[in-house]
């Protein structure tokens, strides 16, 4: 088990360092000067010069990439915002938290109810709740995220007047960027425990619990879900990086000041320290997740236990 972990942690670190490499030539190429960006259309040559220099976007390619990656990785340094002057840790610092509170509950909240839906659904396979679980589902599916997020606006903030269109000022402020946040990990999560649970269904073990006659919440709670957990699991796995990923169009419909806001001010202002902190923070979560999913995956799974046992042996 221990070396299962390790060789998942090596893969984590590698992903991290290719992610780095890759936003790090992608801002490098990126058209733009972020000097004049800063400082004006009007500044002279000279003074581009200078504020490019301080930046340090004058050296060679290779130099820039060899001290962001020793910063990065050896002294944990993301630098300083070329807009604001500030430290990107201490702003993401102030930032993350606002991000979390809104991916974490829409974890919960997709997971939780999209899983009850898809065992809804595949309990009643074939009936008037299958079908209107299913096409639902679709439906969020398809629609754009930031329409839903508007319509939302529209109908809970300026038409009824229930709780507030933008802002951090209270908890209200942060119910409907969770529900739309959540639409997404709801819809894939009711069908990947629908299909997760029909397989079971099919299955002798299943059978053979009805025919002793055991009752139906018994058999589906002691006998299904168990058994379909790992597909779930991959689905509220995925919903929750869709979700982060998503973050920020949300943070931008609903005026909330987080990373995905942070990431999207970084892009525009051609500012590199920001738009490179922002997506390492996404590639290490996204990579944390999967890594949760995996040892899930081990626990739930004897077969990965055996697998590295024998090769301990």
């Amino acid at each position: 088990m221990g070396r299962y972990i390790l060789n998942r942690i090596i893969w984590m670190i590698l992903i991290l360092i290719a992610t780095a490499f890759v936003v790090f030539t992608l801002m490098y190429l990126v058209p733009g000067d972020p000097a004049k960006s800063l400082l004006g259309p009007d500044a002279s040559y000279e003074v581009l010069e200078i504020k490019r220099h301080e930046l340090g976007i004058d050296r060679p390619y290779i130099v820039q990439l060899g001290d962001f990656l020793y910063k990065t990785f050896i002294r944990f340094d993301l630098g300083t915002s070329w807009k604001f002057g500030t430290p990107v840790v201490e702003d993401m610092a102030e930032r993350l938290p606002r991000t979390l509170i809104i991916g974490v509950s829409a974890l919960v909240l997709s997971a939780f109810l999209g899983t009850v839906l898809g065992i809804y659904a595949a309990i009643n396979k074939g009936k008037w709740q299958d079908s209107t679980t299913m096409v639902l589902a679709m439906v969020l599916i398809s629609v754009p995220d930031f329409w839903v997020a508007l319509m939302f606006i529209l109908l809970f903030s300026a038409k009824l007047g229930w709780l507030p269109a933008y802002g951090i000022g209270s908890v209200g402020h942060y119910i409907l960027p969770i529900i739309c946040s959540s639409l997404f990990g709801v819809a894939i999560n009711a069908r990947q425990g629908r299909s997760a649970m029909l397989e079971t269904i099919r299955a002798e073990f299943v059978v053979t619990a009805r025919a002793k006659g055991q009752r139906e919440n018994i058999v589906v709670r002691k006998h299904m879900l168990p058994n379909a957990l790992m597909p779930i699991i991959t689905g509220v796995a995925g919903g929750l990086t869709m979700t982060v990923a998503g973050s920020p169009i949300m943070e931008t419909v609903f005026s909330i000041p987080g990373i995905g806001q942070y990431l999207l001010v970084g892009i525009n202002s051609l500012d590199a320290p920001i738009v490179r902190a922002c997506v390492m923070f996404f590639a290490l979560f996204t990579t944390v997740v999967i890594l949760m999913m995996d040892l899930c995956y081990a626990f739930l799974d004897p077969r990965i236990k055996a697998q590295y046992s024998r090769r301990k042996r």
